[in-house]
């Protein structure tokens, strides 16, 4: 075979192998997100709850905005 069908194969199967690894990387980001969904206010309150905490509006904004802080922090390297 000539070398122009090679460099052909091999480009079109690195397409593939790009396109199939996002969508793979999707569904599995997708599946996870739904097994596993963030925190929100109202998960906040019931854990407050159980912990024996009375939870008003103020303090559960105050943990959230900390959550969203520590979340979007930049970690610092070792």
């Amino acid at each position: 075979m000539d070398t122009w069908i090679w460099i052909v194969i091999v480009i079109v199967a690195l397409l593939a192998g790009v396109a199939l690894g996002f969508y793979i990387a999707r569904r599995y980001m997708m599946k996870y997100l739904q097994d596993n969904p963030p925190i929100n206010e109202e998960m906040l309150r019931i854990m407050m709850m159980q912990m024996g905490q009375k939870p008003s509006q103020k303090k559960i904004n105050q943990m959230m905005s900390q959550m969203n802080k520590a979340s979007t922090k930049p970690r610092k390297k070792s």
